[in-house]
């Protein structure tokens, strides 16, 4: 029997299917090639202007905030966070919905997980600022969106990894597990290249050395690699979920 164009087996079925870790593929895939493409671009047509520094001394390598602000690469930047910054928000709230059944007994977890949710909220609101407003324009308003990314950002990986330290406590799943020990790896690789770029940033801006601020930029580098790899392990922590666009059924809409 043929079915009319509005019969309730089209309304039922899903308008969007999209595997949970395909999802956070494609989401970590966006800033990532965006960043990479702006780095080659400003490495092969803006060298000179990318690397200096009021120094002026010797530096190979731009920093991240010098590559993105130049044109294209400002463009190809906004264009990928931009399209990165909905699903974040998304992936936000399936976290949050995710401690709460865990931890619905346990009020401190619960707190965190509250917590967490405005993290992760402002890391994502601080890399929207820091990506449209760029040094080269409003300097202070950057800097503060920097801020903002970072602070929120260690401290939304930090209550992460003690809500998964005590998930991993108490059940037994492989993949919480493996979850639980990668964030933590990455937690502690994004504090420590954290303090060696802000080290060599106070260097460079003191003894203005050759070289200095180009290990700033390339452990700059490595602070954005560790924060994207600790959003990929929602591969691990939604494994079997899927990301679903349906109509809800007749029977729950009245």
């Amino acid at each position: 029997m043929l079915q009319g164009p509005n019969s309730s087996l089209d309304r039922d079925r899903p308008l969007i299917r999209i595997p949970f870790t395909s999802f956070a593929v494609l989401t970590v895939l966006l800033p990532l090639t965006g960043l990479i493409a702006c780095l080659c671009t400003s490495i092969l047509y803006h060298y000179q202007d990318a690397t200096y520094t009021h120094c002026k001394v010797w530096n190979y390598l731009p920093s991240i905030s010098s590559a993105i602000s130049r044109v294209p690469e400002r463009y190809i930047w906004r264009c990928c966070i931009g399209l990165h910054s909905a699903p974040r928000f998304l992936v936000s709230a399936a976290y949050f919905s995710f401690y709460r059944g865990r931890f619905s007994s346990r009020p401190p977890e619960l707190l965190l997980s509250g917590l967490n949710l405005l993290c992760s909220l402002a890391e994502n609101t601080g890399l929207l600022l820091l990506t449209y407003v760029s040094s080269t324009e409003t300097y202070n308003v950057h800097k503060y969106g920097f801020a903002v990314f970072m602070g929120s950002s260690m401290l939304h990986m930090l209550i992460t990894c003690r809500l998964w330290t005590v998930i991993s406590r108490h059940y037994i799943h492989p993949e919480e597990k493996t979850s639980c020990v990668w964030k933590l790896r990455l937690f502690l690789s994004n504090v420590g290249c954290f303090l060696a770029a802000a080290y060599f940033f106070r260097r460079h801006n003191q003894y203005c050395e050759a070289g200095v601020y180009t290990l700033f930029a390339l452990f700059e580098y490595l602070v954005v690699f560790s924060n994207m790899a600790f959003h990929m392990t929602a591969f691990w922590d939604f494994g079997s979920k899927e990301v679903i666009v349906a109509t809800p059924p007749e029977d729950k809409r009245f």
